[in-house]
């Protein structure tokens, strides 16, 4: 019966799709946690999104552009797929976004593939999940997109040995995977590879694990809030710098807790896709949109991530209003210039090709806040973990 219930729910979602393509008004549904540990994920979509409708306006062509959000709290796929079936049925929204964890985009797959609805992920970053539905769409990044270069980007600074340390779930196994992989390939040693659960809070023990087994370095990813921050605030304070143990890591000198590692963060080293400090036009705009609406705004790769991503939507309902797999296909190969740099569509993997940046903590001369400093680029890196 449970079953029965579904496949009609998932009928009425496909009809629902044919009649709301000849409306006037396009919904956009944002499923993202608005509350909890991780709420700021919530905030700077939203935050984001206003940002780009102030720039760009909220009408394409003759369609009016409106988002909904609904707070999923945390990893709670469940909870996921039910809010995109009542969004899709109850709200009848035209195109998905959001996501911030990987279990909670990957519950919506069978629905979205069933109603025909483009879903662009601005976060959840395991490179499989688009494998699972031709309808998902990445503005984000993949881990191994990351992970690779900054195994090559070690090597190339003399780092021999290595111990990753990663949150036990899918993004974390893929960037433990990748950067091993790619270290291992130019000669590297990884010492040791420890999985850390999401719900750790104390990283004093892991730490001291790391110390204890002495490499030239420490590789780490943690989903970005407050695991990031505890996680670098440890590394600093337990004197694994002072004992030669170099700091690689994605984004866990993340720009919303930034300032509160102080000057211990200074010379930190990360790869990844953005910085604020990213010196272009598109990016100046951008945050001067961001802090006109939200003057206490904090922008990092969740902001551009939603950014871009209403970009997307936008250009789909251009090109097509909201006929699903007609929108798919004309953003299939989609070149634009981001806040971050240049992007295109990969029409196979159907994730941003983009920039991969080398990151440096250091104090700003003018406003004296802590950055993250672009001091290398590897150009136009793709999803490297399609064919893992």
């Amino acid at each position: 019966m449970k079953e029965f219930r579904m496949m009609t729910a998932l009928a009425a979602v496909c009809t629902l799709g044919v009649t709301s393509a000849a409306a006037d008004d396009i919904k956009v549904g944002v499923i993202a946690p608005f509350s909890g540990p991780f709420a700021q994920y919530g905030t700077q979509y939203q935050q984001a999104i206003e940002a780009y409708q102030a720039l760009h306006g909220t009408t394409v062509g003759e369609h009016e552009i409106s988002f909904i959000y609904k707070d999923v709290g945390g990893v709670n796929p469940d909870q996921s797929r039910a809010l995109a079936q009542e969004l899709l049925i109850r709200d009848r929204v035209d195109y998905l976004a959001g996501f911030t964890f990987t279990p909670n985009a990957l519950a919506v797959g069978p629905v979205i593939t069933q109603s025909e609805t483009p879903t662009v992920i601005f976060n959840a970053a395991t490179s499989a999940i688009n494998k699972e539905s031709p309808f998902y769409l990445r503005t984000s990044y993949t881990l191994p997109q990351v992970s690779i270069p900054a195994a090559q980007w070690a090597f190339e600074q003399g780092i021999r040995t290595v111990v990753t340390t990663v949150s036990d779930y899918g993004p974390g196994i893929d960037a433990e995977v990748s950067f091993k992989t790619a270290f291992e390939e130019q000669g590297g040693q990884v010492l040791d590879s420890i999985r850390m659960p999401l719900a750790t809070t104390d990283f004093t023990p892991i730490l001291q694990r790391v110390k204890d087994d002495a490499p030239d370095a420490v590789f780490t990813f943690l989903p970005g809030g407050p695991p990031t921050f505890s996680y670098t605030k440890t590394y600093n304070e337990n004197g694994l710098r002072d004992a030669g143990i170099a700091f690689l890591g994605t984004a866990e000198t993340e720009e919303v807790n930034l300032q509160g590692l102080g000057d211990m963060a200074i010379g930190l080293n990360t790869v990844y896709h953005y910085s604020p400090a990213h010196e272009s036009e598109a990016n100046r705009a951008f945050l001067t949109a961001l802090t006109d609406l939200h003057p206490d705004a904090v922008a990092n790769w969740a902001s551009v991530g939603a950014y871009d991503g209403v970009h997307l939507i936008y250009e789909m309902v251009k090109a097509t209003g909201s006929d699903g797999p007609a929108a798919i296909e004309a953003v299939s190969s989609l070149k634009w210039e981001s806040p971050r740099g240049p992007l295109e569509m990969d029409p196979e993997t159907r994730t941003v090709i983009q920039n991969v940046y080398i990151r440096e903590v250091a104090r700003d001369a003018n406003s004296g806040l802590l950055q993250n400093v672009e001091k290398g680029v590897i150009a136009t890196v793709g999803d490297l973990g399609w064919t893992q």
